[in-house]
C-alpha cells in the first residue's frame, strides 16, 4: 500500500478517535482513556516492530534520536491536552480545532524543511483557517 493509502486508514482511525474519547470520558477520567488508547498504541506498534524484523537500540542513539525524543514529548503534551479538550468540550469545536495542525505543520514544513511555498498552498491553508473558524466558533 502507498502512502495515500496509509493516509486514508490513518484518516478511518483518527475519524473515530474523537467520539469514542468524548463517550468513555463521560465516566472515566481523560487521563486514563489516554493511557489505555496509547498503551494499546504502544503494544500495536511494538509488535509491528517485531514483525518487520526492526531494531530499536540503535537508533536510540543516532543523529537524528533528539528529534525523535522531542517528536515525542511534543505527541505526550498534544494529545493529553486533546483527550482533556474531548472530555471537556463538544466533538465539533475540539476536533476542528485540533485538526488545525494540518495546516500549522504545513507552514512548519515550508519554513524549516525547505518545502516549496506555492500559491495553491497558501490558498489551502488559508482555506483551511477559514474552515477552521466557521466550523469551531459558536
Amino acid at each position: 500500500m502507498n502512502y495515500i493509502g496509509w493516509a486514508i486508514v490513518a484518516l478511518v482511525g483518527y475519524t473515530a478517535l474523537p467520539p469514542l474519547v468524548s463517550i468513555a470520558t463521560q465516566d472515566i477520567p481523560d487521563t486514563v482513556a489516554a493511557l489505555v488508547a496509547n498503551g494499546m498504541l504502544v503494544v500495536a506498534a511494538l509488535a509491528v516492530t517485531m514483525y518487520e524484523g526492526e531494531q530499536v537500540v540503535p537508533y536510540l542513539v543516532s543523529d537524528k534520536a533528539p528529534y525523535m525524543y522531542l517528536a515525542g514529548g511534543f505527541l505526550a503534551i498534544g494529545i493529553l491536552a486533546y483527550y482533556r479538550a474531548l472530555a471537556t468540550g463538544p466533538v465539533s469545536i475540539v476536533v476542528p480545532i485540533f485538526g488545525l495542525f494540518i495546516a500549522t505543520s504545513s507552514v512548519l514544513g515550508i519554513a524549516f524543511l525547505d518545502e516549496p511555498l506555492t500559491a495553491r498552498k497558501v490558498a489551502g491553508i488559508g482555506f483551511a483557517l477559514v474552515a477552521i473558524y466557521l466550523t469551531a466558533v459558536e
